[in-house]
């Protein structure tokens, strides 16, 4: 079996409703499952007010979303993987309702698609989104994940 690549990890609760609900063991289990290279991380959950703002600021969409992932080096000659990824908890949670997940469920989904997102995956087309979402499932389901995307 190969080692795990390096990871230095930050986490932030600005937002700390899921603090005791999602911890940082299993943040760092599922961001090294997901990580192919060494990588410098800030996982940050954050409210709904400041999910919007960043999307709106960054992105030009006034609204908040799950997950958002600023990643500073995904040029493939990069050494070490930099990103911060953005959790808005009230997105989040709703989805996971919505979804019929435990926010566990969800949260892992999402740090594993930010993490990917992070290392260069993207779904912008058919051909990236199957390629990401294969991806996905098969880290999530080594975690002990259903498929995130079962039944849609």
């Amino acid at each position: 079996m190969s080692a795990k690549p390096k990871l230095a990890l930050s986490v932030q609760y600005a937002d700390a409703s899921l603090k005791d609900t999602v911890t940082r063991p299993m943040l760092r289990r599922w961001v090294q499952a997901a990580l192919f290279a060494p990588a410098e991380l800030t996982l940050r959950f954050v409210d709904a007010a400041e999910g919007r703002a960043l999307n709106r600021d960054y992105r030009g969409k006034d609204y908040a979303t799950n997950v958002l992932t600023f990643a500073y080096t995904e040029d493939e000659d990069s050494e070490v993987t930099q990103a911060d990824i953005i959790f808005c908890t009230d997105v989040l949670e709703k989805e996971a309702a919505e979804q019929k997940k435990t926010v566990i469920e969800h949260t892992a989904h999402l740090v594993v698609h930010g993490v990917l997102h992070a290392q260069g995956y993207d779904h912008e087309d058919e051909e990236e989104a199957v390629e990401m979402e294969t991806l996905e499932t098969e880290l999530l389901a080594g975690l002990g994940f259903a498929d995130p995307y079962a039944g849609r």
